[in-house]
């Protein structure tokens, strides 16, 4: 069964694909994680870029906004803060829009740049600074060091992830 939804075809294989990358980012973010107040770093980037590289930007904006809401009701680290979902919607769709069906290294790196210098270093330190109050200038510090580590492990990491997982959605289209 299929339907279109906001211009998104909504199907069975879609809905669960969804569902099963959300958990997997959930899981990801809240238990495999390390996080202080400030600062994450981790592997939850996996599954945005598998929804990225499979299904396109929107339903990895999806996967993102998603697994933020779900993981933050469910598991909460702080308070739940409605900017947070929308950056995770956005660096989604960064993801969706540099790497579907157009995996290269050079893409890789603008969508990491993007996602990690705007939305991690800029964006989300502007709402860790608006939800406790602590100076913007006296977060980026840190936060920068997470910026350092992360650019260079979620490159090394996305171009194998983004390989595999077109070539298993290539073999479940073909079965």
């Amino acid at each position: 069964m299929k339907m279109r939804l906001m211009g998104v075809k909504w199907s069975t294989n879609v809905m669960v694909t969804l569902s099963v990358l959300v958990a997997m980012e959930i899981v990801l973010s809240r238990f495999l994680s390390f996080s202080v107040w400030n600062m994450k770093i981790g592997l939850s980037f996996i599954p945005v870029v598998i929804a990225a590289t499979a299904l396109g930007p929107i339903y990895a904006g999806i996967v993102g906004a998603l697994g933020d809401f779900i993981g933050a009701i469910l598991f909460p680290i702080g308070a739940y803060f409605p900017g947070f979902t929308l950056t995770a919607f956005l660096v989604g769709m960064t993801f969706g829009l540099c790497l579907y069906h157009r995996q290269t290294l050079w893409r890789s790196f603008v969508a990491v740049s993007i996602n990690q210098l705007v939305f991690g270093l800029f964006v989300n330190t502007y709402w860790i600074s608006l939800l406790y109050g602590a100076p913007f200038q006296g977060l980026l510090p840190a936060r920068l060091l997470q910026v350092l580590l992360m650019v260079p492990i979620q490159i090394i990491v996305i171009m194998p992830v983004s390989k595999a997982s077109e070539r298993v959605l290539e073999r479940r289209a073909a079965a």
